[in-house]
């Protein structure tokens, strides 16, 4: 991984053992911390590695006067199934969070299907209007939003990102990290094989976009764990020819379909992101079930279903909720009190034991 995105190894303890799992995914707490660094000369002038921000003299004078701050949250898209809806909530909980810091007016933007450009032209739209003193923002890749996080900082306007690893000069980029989130993967499987004496030896790597950065350090740290667990495992795709299946729920399950009928010998199948669900119901409508088995990340009632089921080993909470709340604390925290929250995001696996304890978290997070 290289140094320059912005992660936190340290700060982002990742769960391996299935054991730590359990104890990690009872809890319900937000992940979002509470403090972190005073920074020197923060919020006004705060000198990084990348150079010098200075808080523009508008915002400067907003927060001497005590007044409102705006604060936009931009992120991929509206319209995804099962993200769109959580974070949208985490939105809404992130607002509340920050105005209980300082007083925020609160706006998110998103296109409604993933769309970089039409982002990044909403994003400009607001700063033309001068309707952004402070800003989250989840990019659609690594390097989506690069130019105009910079442009921002350069004028003066706070940038947090989230989600998504990132490049940019932000204060912190909350989120992940890919290459060990993979790790963690295999190691569950590889745990959860010992555990049940399941001897498997052929696995699959997948996802909506197997070409995006994230998706390549998942598909490739699973890939590198199993392989070095077993020397002797064959992997059908790896991170170099990874599955696509889409985002689509309905193409998604004709692909994993296709994809288990034309290779009737694999026997475990990572999905990197939303997908898990529909690749147990493939392998429910082949009669595959206790035979072919999945892990995936992100939690929903289908992942779950699964789990219960026997057909998915676990599903990888990377909180979504927190990452869209977290930009609303982090502005008000650092234009009230100069402080720059860390990541502090850590991966929480679920499995059967701690399934009951998630859907009761997912229908907290969708206010249900």
């Amino acid at each position: 991984m290289k140094a320059h995105l912005k992660q936190s190894v340290a700060a982002i303890a990742l769960v391996a053992g299935v054991g730590l799992a359990a104890a990690s995914a009872a809890e319900s707490q937000s992940q979002i911390p509470a403090s972190g660094d005073k920074v020197p000369g923060a919020p006004l002038e705060v000198k990084r590695d990348w150079g010098a921000f200075k808080l523009a003299e508008r915002i400067a004078a907003k927060v001497k006067a005590g007044g409102k701050i705006n604060y936009v949250f931009s992120y991929q898209a509206s319209g995804i199934p099962l993200f769109s809806p959580q974070y949208a909530a985490g939105f809404d909980t992130g607002c509340k969070l920050g105005n209980a810091i300082y007083p925020l007016d609160c706006a998110s933007i998103a296109p409604v299907q993933t769309d970089a450009n039409q982002q990044v032209s909403q994003i400009e739209a607001k700063l033309a209007a001068g309707e952004i003193d402070c800003i989250s923002i989840e990019p659609t890749t690594s390097d989506s939003t690069t130019a105009i996080v910079n442009k921002l900082m350069d004028q003066g306007i706070p940038v947090f990102t989230v989600g998504v690893t990132s490049r940019g000069h932000e204060f912190t980029n909350f989120t992940q990290v890919p290459q060990l989130e993979g790790e963690t993967a295999g190691k569950i499987v590889l745990d959860w094989m010992k555990a049940n004496n399941k001897e498997l030896k052929v696995f699959a790597v997948s996802g909506g976009d197997p070409t995006q950065f994230w998706a390549q350090g998942r598909m490739k740290g699973f890939h590198e764990a199993i392989a070095k667990a077993i020397p002797d495992a064959k992997f059908i795709t790896t991170e170099a020819n990874g599955l696509n299946v889409s985002y689509d729920p309905g193409q998604t399950y004709d692909s994993y379909r296709t994809f288990l009928a034309a290779n009737p010998d694999v026997q475990v199948i990572e999905n990197v992101d939303i997908g898990a669900e529909h690749a147990d119901r493939a392998i429910a409508s082949l009669n595959k079930t206790g035979q072919i088995f999945t892990i995936g990340w992100n939690v929903s009632k289908g992942q779950l279903d699964g789990i219960e089921k026997g057909v998915q080993v676990a599903a990888l909470d990377q909180r979504w909720s927190d990452q869209a709340a977290f930009g609303a604390p982090a502005c008000a925290q650092f234009l009230k009190n100069g402080v720059v929250l860390p990541n502090t995001q850590t991966l929480l696996p679920v499995m059967k034991d701690q399934v009951a304890a998630a859907r009761t978290e997912l229908d907290r997070i969708l206010g249900k």
